[in-house]
């Protein structure tokens, strides 16, 4: 049966499969939600991360199966979305046709399916929902659009988006340890030799005969006296006299300035680099052209044993004040008309190289975007020191050269990571490798702790 939107039709099965097809990639989710219109907890919000609920399965990438039968008696219906990944065209209006099925789980029988249109700047919608009527099961057309995304749809319906600000640290910079300054060598004069007096001896003198002088007249004019720069020596050595010991004198040593926060003291003239903790390099190369999109490509080891590892690689936008201009993670895999993207979620560190990657048109950032902050955190609870190794590395996404890399190899028993940050700097940008741990299973638990590192680089 075809629907139009806002009609409905009867649900004669016990299970359900609700499939979205579209031109473009999509991911789907489903809320369960009570006769309030409200989610009873988070838990109730149904998606490829958290892919269980009571009666509700998520099947990435488009396919949510519902068993009506073991659905709680206390959920009045269930929202099935669709959104962009972030990976094709930026709105629905632009992404094709779209159709929604509803069918028995064998895929055989098409109970009803659903067409949307009118969608234009959208990126994410509701597309049918399942729902109690006398006893019965029903679905109904929706076709209602959102332009902020799933986190739009998921907070009108109770989700927690943004968890309540967390109290700002300050930032202490790290400590640095001055080399001792190098020895040196004092030249003490030798010793002088007491030696005993001389015996005294007799000498015949006889003085000259008395003679007159014959000096010549006085000048009748005398130039004044020139200062004279020269400086009486000591006085003699008296055979006898106490010596005063030799003291040194105090050597002064001046430790060299200390580079601020987020002042670059790398730069990429010689190639590649790797970064150590709170170190910062220059993305511009002298002589060269500005990096224009880079690519954060961040990895992590799977787990060894136990559930697997779920970290989440999310981007957060600041401006001079550490102001919140907006982040993209996985419930948002975009932001700035497409200037950042999200590669999409990788739910376990499995396969080489880069797990998650975010891509960076930095010329089309607005221009009041000053830092990006890029953080990880275990979505699924695990501690980081569970995890093998964690890195980061900076890609230029037109050569695909690797410019920067910071690994870590041991963790903190924390869930959250702050793992380097991009800062606008006069001459292009800085980025600079942080390597601090923090708390909270999403980015939203760091977003206020991480206003410091912004801060601490305005000076």
């Amino acid at each position: 049966m075809e629907l139009t939107k806002g009609a409905n039709a009867p649900i004669n099965a016990d299970e359900v499969v609700v499939e979205v097809s579209a031109a473009t990639a999509v991911d789907v989710a489903a809320l369960l939600l009570t006769a309030t219109g409200k989610v009873r907890s988070d838990s109730d919000f149904i998606f490829y991360n958290q892919p269980v609920g009571p009666g509700v399965t998520a099947q990435p990438p488009n396919r949510i199966r519902i068993a009506t039968r073991q659905v709680p008696a206390e959920i009045d219906r269930i929202v099935v979305t669709a959104s962009l990944d972030g990976s094709g065209p930026p709105n629905w209006g632009r992404a094709g046709r779209l159709t929604i099925t509803v069918a028995d789980p064998t895929g055989r029988t098409t109970l009803a399916s659903f067409t949307p249109t009118d969608l234009s700047t959208e990126t994410a919608l509701i597309g049918v929902e399942i729902y109690r009527r006398q006893g019965s099961w029903k679905v109904r057309a929706v076709g209602q659009g959102y332009a902020n995304g799933l986190a739009g749809i998921a907070t009108d319906f109770g989700i927690t988006v943004d968890d309540a600000p967390a109290p700002q640290q300050a930032y202490t910079p790290p400590p640095v340890n001055y080399p001792p300054p190098a020895p040196t060598t004092v030249n003490y004069p030798p010793p002088v030799p007491n030696y005993p007096p001389p015996a005294p001896t007799t000498v015949n003198y006889t003085p000259p005969a008395p003679t007159t002088p014959n000096y010549p007249p006085p000048p009748s004019y005398y130039p004044p006296p020139q200062q004279n720069p020269y400086q009486a020596p000591p006085p003699p050595y008296q055979q006898g006299a106490p010596q005063q010991p030799y003291a040194p004198q105090p050597q002064s040593f001046t430790p060299p300035p200390q580079p601020r926060f987020g002042e670059a003291t790398v730069s990429l003239d010689k190639g590649r680099v790797s970064l150590s903790k709170n170190e910062t390099v220059s993305l511009t190369k002298t002589g060269a052209p500005s990096l224009t999109r880079v690519k954060m490509a961040l990895g992590w080891d799977p787990a060894k044993r136990g559930k697997d590892i779920d970290l989440d690689a999310s981007v957060v936008a600041y401006n001079r004040q550490a102001k919140e201009l907006g982040k993209v993670w996985f419930v948002k895999l975009s932001a700035f008309k497409g200037a950042i993207k999200h590669s999409g979620d990788n739910l376990t560190g499995a396969g080489e190289g880069d797990d998650e990657v975010i891509t960076v048109d930095l010329p089309a950032l607005p221009p009041d975007v000053y830092a990006l902050l890029f953080t990880v955190n275990s979505y699924s609870g695990q501690k980081f020191d569970e995890i093998a190794r964690a890195f980061c590395r900076l890609v230029d996404d037109f050569s695909g050269a690797e410019l920067v890399r910071f690994e870590l190899s041991r963790g903190d028993r924390r869930t959250g990571l702050f793992m380097c940050m991009l800062t606008r700097a006069p001459q292009g940008w800085n980025m600079t490798a942080l390597g601090e741990y923090g708390d909270g299973a999403t980015v939203s638990k760091m977003i206020d702790p991480g206003k410091r590192f912004v801060l601490a680089t305005v000076h």
